[in-house]
């Protein structure tokens, strides 16, 4: 029976990953964006900014790369709602083939576009100048919360590209995802912020998977961060799963 399911999410997944590299122009498209938001910060906003020793470009990059999953994500809702317009989903269900993996070939489809555009992003932030001092098992660590995050993130898009009615539906739901980053410690230290917006920034979860990020690339020690970075990732993870499925089962029944 699992031989099974791995097989079929398997096959499921090729043909995922083959719709994305039909059209390169998505993941090119999902880098572009936080490309240009990083020029921009670095070369425009970041000498006014006060990030002590540490320089811009080194301070900004986890949060452009959170921005850079937030960004990709949009495109798996894309493409589940296409599926299920298309009513290739009836035809599986028609299939001997594991259900969920439909689902799971989605996800992971999600996980390898995502890190391709990370990749790109890090690329180029190498090229601005970016430097770390992590070693092989701080970057490992960077990679893992990362993957963590975007599998958390790739679940909530799930739920749109099952229920949402159109196109734009499918996709909105990333504008808040996008939106968060500018309110956390990503771009300024969240001391110089007023009252209300620094309590939320320092307690939104986008805050503590950044700075464990940039204590992880300057080979700082992490602290409480990183256990509340992980919490808040895989309770993200567990509830957007489950309320995934749900959706899912209610869209077959």
């Amino acid at each position: 029976m699992a031989t099974h399911y791995v097989g079929d999410t398997a096959v499921l997944t090729g043909r995922t990953l083959r719709h994305v590299t039909r059209s390169l122009d998505t993941i090119i498209t999902t880098a572009i964006m936080p490309i240009a938001m990083m020029l921009m910060f670095v070369y425009v906003f970041g000498g006014a900014i006060d990030t002590g020793p540490v320089r811009y470009i080194d301070y900004q990059l986890p949060g452009i790369l959170l921005i850079t999953v937030a960004s990709g994500i949009a495109y798996t809702a894309f493409r589940l709602f296409m599926d299920m317009k298309s009513g290739i989903f009836e035809r599986f269900q028609s299939m001997p083939i594991a259900r969920s993996g439909v689902l799971w070939a989605h996800v992971l489809t999600s996980l390898a576009a995502n890190v391709i555009s990370l990749v790109v992003v890090v690329g180029v932030a190498l090229l601005m100048g970016f430097r770390s001092g992590a070693g092989v098992a701080a970057w490992l660590g960077v990679a893992g919360l990362l993957l963590l995050f975007t599998l958390a993130l790739t679940w909530i898009a799930v739920i749109p590209g099952l229920s949402a009615d159109s196109v734009e539906g499918a996709s909105v739901f990333s504008y808040p995802l996008l939106f968060l980053p500018f309110l956390s410690s990503a771009f300024v230290p969240t001391e110089t912020m007023p009252g209300p917006v620094r309590w939320f920034a320092e307690n939104q979860p986008v805050t503590s998977i950044v700075n464990t990020i940039r204590a992880l690339f300057a080979g700082a020690p992490v602290g409480d961060d990183v256990w509340i970075a992980l919490a808040w990732c895989v309770g993200i993870l567990v509830v957007a799963y489950g309320a995934a499925m749900v959706v899912y089962r209610r869209k077959i029944a």
